[in-house]
């Protein structure tokens, strides 16, 4: 066995565990055949995909396997990659998907503010060249355009993986229950604690296997599951299409202080649980999902702008939006 071969244990913590059953299923197979089918990929000698082979390879010597060196300018370059690598697993949990989407997003900001650009790094259009359109498009519009979602969504996939982090030093092994499902607290919930003082983090790790407490002691309805996690259907946003033809709105789904409001009944004060530091996240989603689902209706029912009928309705739907606005920049200013 190749002596320089070695695991990073960052590049490994990026990658989703295998279940006992699952390692055990690759080995057996691995020994049936003999050899290691599919090379181990390395970058500088460290191992960015093949964990879990090499691992039966150290236990298991005169297995024959080959290796592929890949080229990368940088280690978050290659964190990026290895994120995007693990995407196309077809069995991940949805929290593993938005971890990875969030660590990517985390690497590729970095290599590009290590080398002076804004385009992303990995990708299916990736090709070595220098493309003009991706160098004007920031990074977290890049990954959302490949993965068919929403650039907030991406942006909250790296709060929600910086939480999952910070809970993870706090309390090892958390990490792998939420990424899991075993718990399943909310995307705010878990962010707030990487946003947190050092000092407040047990306990609000401690808040997050509330979650499980909760479910294990009341059934969740349809409507509620549904709306508990933020996540992209592998991958795409998960707003209803509107329905036009009927007069009245749609009914608003449960936002993120609501679900921190279910989930604390009975239990802490949802002061406990968020603050108002944290709930800037959920005003600028609020924006960015309002203007994102506007957009959507218009450019699938433009009859909404072109009709005049239709426009004076939009216009007012729209001013109680801006009497709101003007409501608060009123009281700002007495």
């Amino acid at each position: 066995m190749d002596e320089l071969l070695r695991i990073d244990p960052e590049f490994e913590s990026k990658i989703p565990p295998l279940t006992e059953e699952e390692y055990q299923l690759l080995e057996e197979n691995i020994l049936q055949d003999g050899v290691v089918l599919n090379p181990l990929i390395v970058w500088n000698g460290c191992i960015v995909d093949g964990h879990n082979r090499f691992r039966i390879i150290q236990a298991h010597p005169e297995i024959k396997y080959t290796v592929f060196e890949k080229e990368f300018p940088d280690r978050y370059a290659a964190i990026a990659w290895i994120c995007c690598n693990q995407l196309g697993r077809r069995n991940l949990t949805p929290q593993q998907k938005k971890y990875l989407i969030g660590q990517r997003y985390e690497a590729e900001k970095l290599a590009n503010c290590f080398r002076g650009n804004q385009y992303a790094l990995v990708g299916k259009s990736a090709s070595g060249q220098n493309d003009p359109k991706q160098k004007s498009e920031r990074t977290s519009e890049c990954i959302a355009r490949e993965i068919n979602t929403s650039e907030s969504y991406v942006r909250r996939a790296e709060r929600y993986a910086k939480g999952v982090d910070a809970a993870e030093e706090i309390e090892p092994g958390i990490k792998q229950e939420l990424l899991s499902g075993s718990i399943k607290p909310t995307d705010t919930a878990v962010a707030a604690i990487a946003k947190a003082n050092p000092d407040d983090r047990p306990a609000l790790v401690e808040q997050l296997r509330q979650s499980k407490l909760m479910s294990d002691k009341a059934p969740v309805s349809v409507e509620q599951q549904a709306s508990t996690e933020i996540e992209p259907s592998s991958i795409i946003d998960d707003e209803a299409q509107p329905e036009p033809e009927e007069s009245e709105l749609p009914a608003r789904p449960m936002t993120e202080i609501q679900k921190i409001l279910a989930i604390s009944s009975g239990m802490e004060t949802a002061e406990e649980l968020a603050d108002e530091s944290t709930m800037f996240y959920e005003l600028e989603d609020a924006v960015s999902t309002m203007i994102r689902r506007c957009l959507r209706c218009f450019e699938s029912y433009p009859g909404l702008l072109n009709k005049k009928s239709y426009r004076r309705k939009v216009l007012k739907i729209f001013k109680e939006a801006i009497q709101f606005i003007q409501k608060i920049e009123q009281e700002e200013s007495t």
